[in-house]
């Protein structure tokens, strides 16, 4: 017979103490009251989960309504399941192609189905990526331009040479990012009159022996508008002919790469153009998955140089990647390939042509007010921007702006850049989630500030950044 335990036994002097993981039950039962936290640094103990879990949330609580945020492009609303599949996979890091070989072939496959979407010659040649946003693709497509160029040039380079870019002075901030940290002279071309984006034969004529490339937006984030991709690769065209210069184009389609396969199939902006050379866009935008994910793709092999990709093993195999950043979650990939899978084309169409038309429908009603001049109609980008009429003197946009706030909507007000200063607008991007109700709400909101507005004896936020609370070039940056 065993004998009785009991519960006095001492711990032998070189028995080693029990390991309990401070996260396993409550740290403390009653710190919750009685504790107060530093914000700057570490406390000297732990606290209870569900303390530590409240003083997080409350504080969030005083963040903006994501889905009432009509600034951002980035998605703010997707299915349960696609995130019931992020939480299942949060855990995997994305660059152990080793260790997850099923994550990195779900890569694989939105690679191919993007490059089909984008009219890559042969799919199955075309090359490309996953990234955090478009941020990094831009600056992975900026790479391979100016690697190209420098191994042509390899007699004049480095020396005497110096590498440029021609881009719009409406390109996303990333792109001077990519000049300034890859010493490459950014050429920007300003904003004349109501060109608001990027002028073909102007570009053209920034383009010497020493431009790496010419980027094309499909999609401005001043206005929604898309840049003329297929007039800028003629002009590229003409221009080789004279010079014999063969510059290649990049298409930055961040939003519209997302948006133009499904409503605008006509159009060419993609492979279909020879001289389109890569393309990147975002997932976490107009490809409805949550932040971060990017893409970049080049049309072929010839069009990324082979020197800038690493290899790894992957499934015994070997793996290519090309990448700035390393360590990242797969499940925004993940969610991506779910997202291709749930909709297919028609879903797709039919997701983007319902934003399209609640910001077409939007656009007109803000117009019908009376008090405002639309620059853009939501028909490209499902964006519009608007300032107010010549005969509005006692309020402008950065007034709407604040106010706005005080109902819950966030709009950003902004005035445009070089040669256009002048030029203050606000802007409105209609996202998946926006619903016609949110959108019929939003407009009953701005019906209703206009006559205390109108009665104003003049624009009231004198500080327009701090009136706004919106910085653009900021907003730009958000990749």
């Amino acid at each position: 017979m065993s004998p009785l335990s009991h519960g006095t036994s001492q711990q032998q002097p070189d028995e080693p103490a029990l390991a309990v993981n401070p996260f396993s039950g409550q740290a403390s039962p009653v710190s919750g009251m009685t504790e107060d936290p530093p914000k700057n640094r570490l406390a000297e103990g732990p606290l209870a989960p569900d303390t530590a879990y409240q003083v997080v949330h409350d504080e969030l609580m005083l963040d903006g309504n994501a889905r009432l945020n009509l600034a951002t492009f980035v998605t703010t609303w997707m299915e349960p399941q696609a995130g019931r599949l992020m939480g299942e996979s949060r855990d995997k890091n994305i660059v152990d192609k080793d260790e997850y070989p099923r994550t990195a072939e779900l890569e694989r496959r939105c690679v191919a189905m993007l490059a089909d979407l984008w009219n890559a010659p042969d799919s199955a040649q075309a090359v490309g990526c996953s990234t955090t946003g478009s941020s990094e693709a831009c600056m992975l497509a900026g790479l391979a331009m100016k690697r190209r160029w420098s191994q042509r040039n390899a007699d004049r380079y480095p020396g005497s040479a110096r590498p440029n870019l021609v881009i719009g002075i409406n390109a996303q901030v990333c792109w001077e990012k990519f000049c300034n940290y890859w010493e490459v002279e950014a050429r920007q071309l300003p904003m004349e009159g109501d060109r608001f984006h990027l002028d073909p034969q102007e570009a053209v004529e920034l383009c010497d022996e020493n431009t790496i490339g010419v980027v094309g937006i499909l999609g401005s984030t001043f206005d929604g508008s898309y840049e003329p991709i297929a007039q800028l690769c003629a002009a590229l065209d003409a221009y080789q002919e004279r010079t014999g210069l063969d510059i290649p184009v990049h298409v930055d389609g961040a939003s519209g790469a997302m948006i133009a396969p499904f409503l605008d199939p006509d159009l060419e902006w993609d492979f279909r153009l020879p001289r389109v050379a890569s393309i990147n866009t975002s997932g976490h935008k107009y490809g409805l998955v949550y932040p971060g994910v990017g893409w970049a793709l080049w049309r072929d092999k010839e069009a990324l140089p082979e020197d800038l990709i690493f290899r790894v093993n992957y499934l015994g195999g070997d793996m290519p990647t090309f990448a700035l950043n390393f360590s990242r979650p797969g499940s925004q990939v993940i969610a991506q390939y779910y997202t291709f899978l749930r909709l297919g084309r028609e879903g797709f169409r039919a997701v983007q042509q319902a934003t399209r038309d609640v910001a077409m429908s939007l656009a007109r009603k803000v117009e019908d007010m009376g008090d405002f001049k639309l620059l853009t109609r939501g028909d490209q980008l499902p964006v519009f921007a608007f300032t107010t009429a010549d005969h509005v003197t006692s309020y402008d946009v950065f007034d709407i702006s604040r106010r706005m706030r005080e109902t819950g909507w966030l709009v950003p007000a902004y005035t445009f850049p070089r040669n256009r200063q002048d030029l203050a607008v606000m802007r409105v991007v209609c996202r998946n989630g926006f619903s016609r109700d949110l959108a019929d709400l939003f407009a009953q909101d701005l019906a209703r500030l206009l006559p205390e507005l109108r009665d104003q004896p003049h624009p009231m936020v004198r500080d327009h950044q701090a009136g706004t609370g919106f910085h653009h070039s900021e907003n730009r940056a958000e990749r």
